[in-house]
């Protein structure tokens, strides 16, 4: 554990999901498979639709939709619908097959196996203190277990711009009824979770599981309150 500022009492701590609490490198590729997969079945029209094809289209909303980027679900459905649109489909086949190619994604998305020190450091900070998740992505925590330690939790898009825009920070601040100041951030991320969080005032911490050298990172920006490299050193901050 290292310390960077000086660290102000803690009243709650809002959490990052991806890669935070869990490995989600070998979720998000089996999950991209089997959800392509599973598009190129959907209709025969389809069956040689190419991943490349799909990310010309994730691109093309992306530049003609710039803020589409905040809503990665809604982002992801939408390239699907118009890969229907253009293989053939009516827009209502393409809307409801856009649905449907989601569902499975939402299946997979959340086939996460979530270490055994998540749960116990989660399960010993919540009996503390209110934790809250704070996410980009798309992942549904009720779905692997870990909901239950979340007074709520807050995803980009239903709930504001993606970190590290200060929506999510503020709005879990204001839902807490605390001061920024007191909010510890935990996150994997040095832009998103660590200089959005301290942009916006909230303390933050920076797990950094992969060994890597805050000092020589080209995403560091600004120092966070302290870095860890394993979950459990939070329960020491208690």
């Amino acid at each position: 554990m290292h310390f960077y500022r000086s660290l102000r009492p803690i009243a709650a701590m809002t959490f990052d999901l991806d890669d935070t609490l869990y490995d989600n490198r070998p979720v998000i590729s089996r999950t991209a498979k089997e959800t392509h997969a599973f598009l190129q079945a959907y209709h025969p029209a389809l069956n040689e639709f190419s991943p490349l094809q799909y990310q010309q289209l994730r691109d093309s909303l992306l530049e003609q939709e710039p803020d589409i980027y905040h809503d990665v679900s809604e982002w992801r459905r939408r390239a699907v619908e118009l890969a229907m649109l253009n293989s053939g489909l009516s827009a209502s086949e393409a809307e409801k097959g856009s649905r449907a190619v989601m569902a499975h994604f939402a299946h997979w998305r959340s086939q996460i196996e979530v270490p055994a020190e998540t749960h116990s450091t989660l399960a010993a900070l919540a009996a503390k203190i209110p934790l809250v998740a704070i996410t980009n992505g798309n992942a549904e925590p009720h779905l692997f277990g870990l909901d239950k330690y979340f007074k709520f939790i807050l995803r980009a898009g239903p709930h504001g711009r993606a970190k590290p825009y200060h929506d999510m920070y503020h709005l879990a601040a204001e839902k807490l009824n605390l001061p920024l100041h007191s909010i510890l951030h935990v996150g994997d991320d040095l832009t998103t979770d660590v200089a959005g969080a301290v942009r916006c005032g909230m303390q933050a911490c920076w797990i950094n599981l992969h060994h890597h050298n805050l000092m020589q990172a080209s995403d560091s920006r600004l120092l966070p309150t302290l870095e860890i490299s394993q979950l459990a050193s939070l329960t020491a901050l208690l």
